[in-house]
């Protein structure tokens, strides 16, 4: 729902600050009577999947469990719109329903970072973007959350100049309009609550190797420290040594992993840098209280 608020509001304020009738939208999808929002909230529809007018933009909303309410009705309507011309977007995990339906293939694109994981997996010709919204070419797609409210502005300010989306922004109590550039999620320090740059040095590296885990003392070697060091940091910020930090970082992606895909549990334990299904599932009880068979049974994914 904050999603679909922050790509409408925009156009709203648009409207109401210009005292014209710029933008105007509709809300349609399959069977063309309500669609349920994650928080439970019912949103009514004006349509099903309607034939669109050359010029409109569609923008796709997508929620939790995004890849088990992607219908082949709606990836037939989308391919068929993008075909006559339709300039298509996404918000939050909307983007999957665009990658499944082939519409981003050879584009840059993002998606929520929870999604990342399996996105990156499902979807190899899509060039996956971190950054809160990408547009490349008639392709638009937002990180979700706020994300959305950046690139209707920059749609505003495109359309209708700087000062219009400026003053939408201020409507909205949105003090800082950010840029294509700009990350989802807070820097290492901020995340993990400790300024120390060694400590964010050491986290980033295990981030960003997690199928070939670094071993800890070439972590700390790295680092300029020696193990103990390195131990003593951990301890410090973090309560716990690097090697259950790192363990950690391996398991959520693992279990992203498990839940956004239809990757096996031996490629997914071997895409978080175990040894072998057995160890992993050891892991994976261990942290989670249920072995990677069951959360994903359990959870509905596909087996």
């Amino acid at each position: 729902m904050i999603s679909f608020a922050a790509a409408i509001e925009p156009l709203r304020l648009a409207n109401r600050l210009s005292g014209r009738a710029l933008y105007d939208w509709r809300l349609l999808g399959e069977g063309g009577a309500s669609a349920t929002c994650s928080n439970g909230a019912r949103l009514a529809l004006d349509g099903d999947l309607l034939e669109t007018q050359r010029g409109d933009t569609i923008l796709v909303c997508g929620g939790v469990d995004v890849a088990r309410a992607t219908s082949r009705p709606v990836l037939g309507w989308l391919r068929r719109e993008a075909r006559r011309g339709a300039r298509m977007g996404a918000l939050c995990t909307g983007a999957w329903v665009l990658a499944e339906a082939g519409l981003l293939d050879g584009r840059r694109a993002t998606i929520h970072w929870e999604n990342q994981d399996g996105f990156a997996e499902e979807f190899p010709d899509v060039t996956l973007i971190r950054t809160v919204f990408v547009e490349d070419g008639s392709r638009l797609t937002a990180a979700g959350g706020t994300a959305a409210i950046d690139m209707m502005l920059r749609q505003i300010a495109r359309d209708h100049g700087n000062e219009l989306a400026s003053r939408v922004a201020d409507q909205m109590i949105h003090t800082s309009i950010r840029s294509e550039d700009d990350q989802q999620r807070l820097s290492i320090p901020i995340r993990i609550g400790a300024r120390h740059p060694r400590l964010a040095q050491v986290v980033a590296r295990m981030e960003a190797n997690i199928e070939d885990p670094v071993s800890p003392a070439r972590l700390a070697s790295e680092a300029g420290m020696s193990p103990r060091q390195l131990e003593r940091l951990f301890a410090r910020y973090l309560g716990r040594s690097p090697k259950r930090y790192y363990m950690e970082i391996r398991l959520e992606r693992a279990r992203n992993l498990l839940m956004q895909t239809e990757m096996s549990v031996i490629e997914i334990a071997l895409a978080c840098g175990f040894a072998s299904a057995a160890h992993f599932s050891k892991c994976y009880r261990t942290s989670y209280g249920s072995t990677p068979y069951r959360h994903r049974g359990g959870n509905g994914a596909a087996g």
